[in-house]
């Protein structure tokens, strides 16, 4: 029989190195982009295995780890999800969205049309488990909202960490991804993420990141 708890072991940093390294995080991450134009380049399903694990070392409600990764790198599949999703995406850009959120939009550019969707060489839809289906009995799931959110960052924290790029897509509604990867009823798509290399000479909106004064309060 396992043991309920085992020993913690990691290296731990202090002072100046403590100091040093989250600096070098920081910057680290600073350099994350979205990027919406990808190389057809392929990338190794072990590498993106390996980003999807790191993923879900994630923490969740109970450990129940209620998610989900689906890789599609199908060229037939990606052009069926770039249809599906371009056409929801021509709803929402010329019927869903409020003006407010057009005019939020439009400094970047974007509109319903999705190339990304066929060009990344790899498509990573998770999702999410509300329950887990046990010989047809369910089980009770927590937290897994929250859970889910908290791994898709690990998620993007690992693809960039590994100088890949990525973009966060979610078409609405995603209900199509559910048809067409044929997931069980107790599943949601929660996230459609694009991954690969960047498109050669490829641009980036030149936006600025709040500064800590306005994302942090410390209370002394």
């Amino acid at each position: 029989m396992e043991p309920k708890f085992i020993p913690y072991s990691k290296k731990i940093l202090r002072g100046e190195e403590l100091l040093a390294e989250s600096r070098r995080h920081y910057h680290f991450m600073e350099g994350r982009r979205t990027v919406r134009e990808f190389s057809t380049e392929p990338v190794s399903i072990e590498v993106i295995e390996n980003i999807i694990m790191s993923a879900s070392t994630a923490p969740s409600g109970a450990n129940k780890q209620p998610w989900t990764f689906c890789v599609v790198t199908s060229p037939e599949l990606k052009s069926q999800i770039r249809i599906a999703a371009e056409k929801e995406e021509y709803d929402s850009y010329n019927s869903r969205m409020p003006q407010e959120w057009l005019d939020d939009l439009s400094y970047l550019g974007t509109d319903w049309n999705k190339p990304f969707l066929e060009d990344a060489p790899a498509l990573i839809i998770v999702f999410k488990k509300s329950y887990d289906l046990e010989n047809e009995v369910k089980k009770t799931n927590y937290y897994v909202t929250e859970s889910v959110g908290i791994a898709c960052g690990f998620l993007i924290q690992a693809i960039h960490q590994c100088g890949l790029v990525a973009l966060t897509h979610t078409p609405s509604p995603m209900n199509f991804l559910c048809k067409l990867l044929n997931r069980p009823i107790n599943e949601k798509p929660f996230l459609l993420i694009p991954i690969g290399y960047p498109a050669e000479n490829v641009m980036v909106p030149n936006i600025q990141r709040k500064d800590k004064n306005q994302v942090i309060i410390n209370y002394k």
